[in-house]
């Protein structure tokens, strides 16, 4: 395929949708109940709304179940106050993507910090960041690192530039995450029946394959990555359910196009050489896990902001009606949140899952009308 329109193409997704129906009838009887497909990245729960293809496949037997794929929405609370104590220091540039300007913390976001005076601004990349730091050097610009393993290589090589530079007015506030403890924390959640995973597929360009091998070999469950598209997400899902009635269960890669299985070895090696696990970091909804983390090493320790300035570094509830975590969970969707759509708002939100354009609940009330259920009963979307 060489053209957006070919992964679109709507005879190739009514063949996709009749082979899935096929499939998942009889693996959902067996069962008992609907099969449930954990799309781990953001990006797809975007796409399966987007393209309507939720509305396509079988209500009874099949259920998708939104991950935590979001690096926007699983920031807790404090570390938004972080942020915002951060942009309040005087001298301060306070650097960040676009999708973080509006995430609620207790005390606000970086968009009324900025309203409020704070000098925030929006880059699009840390190099934009570094440049400001070139152009202002009486001022200190912090870059707020955000992002799963998929936006890791490019804040590790601007920290290399910056040394290579010798730029000294320049930092990170570290909130890079790792999505394999992530999965695993989700896999051991007692709450959740996941029969596989749409393996998130941002994050395999850089890690590969081989990292999920644990999911299939100690889990029992198949995962294909998968790409973006619409028959990205559809022949993914008939991959998955394909395992599912041969009785295998293994990691398989139908992103081809971009995932390579042993991942980007040049981004690999610089994240490797600027950033080392911590031992535990803070989640929205998951708590705290091991290793999920990361930070600057030593050798970068002029970088990093939490070394180079106070951080409060508090721990922060999210407001008691607010649902994030069970979203973040899959132990409820979005809709089923008793704030959706009411109290929680792109206008007004209360939880980071409704401004992200990543994120599950952003995607429910965006696209298309969906009639309100009460926990525990499915959904109905309608175009």
């Amino acid at each position: 395929m060489r053209f957006a329109d070919e992964f679109r193409d709507p005879e190739k997704a009514r063949t996709l949708i009749a082979e899935i129906e096929r499939l998942v009838v009889p693996l959902s009887a067996a069962r008992g109940r609907p099969l449930q497909i954990m799309e781990v990245c953001g990006g797809h729960t975007h796409t399966i709304f987007r393209y309507g293809l939720k509305t396509m496949l079988p209500e009874k037997t099949l259920e998708f179940v939104h991950g935590p794929g979001c690096p926007v929405c699983v920031l807790p609370m404090g570390r938004v106050d972080d942020c915002v104590a951060l942009a309040q220091i005087p001298n301060v540039i306070f650097t960040t993507f676009g999708d973080a300007m509006r995430v609620p913390g207790s005390k606000g976001s970086l968009l009324q910090a900025k309203a409020g005076g704070a000098d925030v601004r929006m880059v699009y990349s840390p190099l934009d960041a570094l440049e400001l730091a070139r152009k202002n050097p009486q001022r200190e610009v912090i870059f707020f690192a955000l992002g799963f393993e998929t936006t890791m290589p490019s804040t590790a090589l601007t920290v290399l530039q910056a040394k290579r530079e010798g730029i000294r007015n320049f930092s990170l506030f570290c909130n890079h995450i790792t999505i394999i403890p992530t999965i695993k924390a989700i896999l051991d959640s007692p709450e959740l029946t996941l029969d596989g995973f749409l393996g998130p597929g941002h994050v395999s360009m850089v890690i590969g394959n081989r990292p999920y091998d644990f999911i299939a070999k100690r889990y029992g469950k198949p995962i294909v990555i998968a790409g973006f598209e619409p028959l990205d997400v559809l022949q993914s899902l008939w991959m998955v359910l394909k395992q599912l009635s041969e009785g295998r269960c293994e990691v398989e890669n139908q992103y081809q196009r971009v995932v390579a299985e042993g991942g980007n070895a040049q981004a690999l090696a610089a994240v490797g050489e600027v950033f080392e696990l911590r031992e535990f970091f803070e989640w929205r909804g998951l708590g705290s896990i091991d290793h999920s983390g990361v930070r600057l090493r030593a050798a970068f320790a002029e970088y990093d902001a939490e070394r180079k300035f106070i951080v409060p570094n508090l721990k922060i509830a999210d407001p008691k009606s607010c649902q994030c975590g069970e979203v973040l969970k899959g132990v409820i969707k979005p809709n089923q949140c008793k704030v959706f759509g009411t109290a929680c708002t792109p206008e007004k939100p209360l939880g980071s899952l409704m401004v992200s354009s990543e994120g599950a609940c952003a995607a429910y009330y965006q696209y298309g009308r969906i009639e309100m259920k009460p926990r525990g009963e499915t959904e109905k979307v309608t175009p």
